[in-house]
């Protein structure tokens, strides 16, 4: 692929074999709006289409890896390239907000999960709902030991956020407990969960998953390829795809009825300043 100019992450190849996406947001908290999401998209299918990148890290600025989606975005799929092929963006009413999310958030994340590459997230701070979007569809999760991980979007009256991963992610019963309190995890937490593979100190961070993705990178890329699609294959043969898509129709269920209930906002304005005081924490 040709190079690309990026406003909102950064691409880079620190070590041979491994190519590194960085969100570049660091002054707000790498909130993600629908520019960031979709110059993510096009890095991942430039590190795709290149055989020499055999590993994807994702890495965030700042003190914080994400605080979710910016509440602030106005744009629309109609202002870029589709690339998840859904259409309708600028339909009045539930039509257009489904399309739009189809298209960034459930879309996006499916992607970037069939990456036919190991991918890692290396994660430290707050993880905030849509941080969580972007960590999930990783292969492999590295955090630093004070890193948290939240997702209160029930506060807006909604399920979750929209890639609703999480019974896979944390088991039934705390992925209940996540949605029901909101209350952010630790790492460890994560990690004694089967969420995370290894929690690190944060100045460690940077070089142990440099070092991580190396070794991997070293293993031949087409068996690489076939353990990944192994191991997703068994997800969906337990149904993920399915029950991700239930999840949705269940998320713009709840959008729809906002818009009824609260003059047309999509979400309970309420739960809003629940959402920012988690990010300023």
């Amino acid at each position: 692929m040709p190079e690309t100019t990026y406003e909102q992450i950064r691409y880079d190849e620190p070590v041979p074999g491994v190519a590194r996406i960085t969100l570049a947001r660091e002054d707000t908290r790498n909130a993600q709006d629908y520019q960031m999401l979709h110059e993510l998209d096009e890095a991942f299918q430039r590190a795709t289409l290149d055989d020499d990148v055999r590993v994807i890290i994702l890495a965030a600025d700042g003190p914080h890896f994400s605080s979710g989606h910016d509440l602030r975005n106005t744009a629309t799929g109609a202002d870029f390239e589709p690339h998840c092929m859904t259409g309708g963006y600028l339909q009045p009413g539930q039509a257009g907000g489904m399309a739009n999310e189809e298209e960034f958030y459930l879309g996006m994340c499916w992607r970037w999960r069939n990456v036919p590459k190991p991918t890692i997230a290396q994660v430290q701070g707050k993880v905030i709902a849509g941080g969580l979007m972007l960590v999930w569809p990783c292969d492999l999760i590295v955090a630093s030991e004070e890193a948290t991980f939240a997702d209160p979007t029930v506060a807006l009256a909604v399920n979750g956020h929209e890639y609703h991963t999480h019974t896979w992610e944390l088991g039934p019963r705390k992925a209940k407990e996540m949605l029901f309190r909101g209350s952010p995890l630790t790492a460890e937490e994560c990690r004694q969960l089967g969420m995370i593979n290894h929690v690190v100190a944060r100045e460690l961070l940077e070089s142990f998953t440099l070092e991580l993705a190396a070794e991997i990178a070293q293993r031949p890329s087409f068996g690489l390829k076939l353990a990944k699609m192994s191991v997703n294959g068994a997800l969906e043969a337990q149904g993920q795809y399915n029950a991700l898509r239930h999840a949705f129709a269940l998320h713009q269920a709840a959008h729809a009825n906002a818009r009824a209930v609260f003059d047309g906002i999509p979400v309970d304005p309420s739960g809003i300043a629940v959402m920012r005081e988690l990010a300023r924490r």
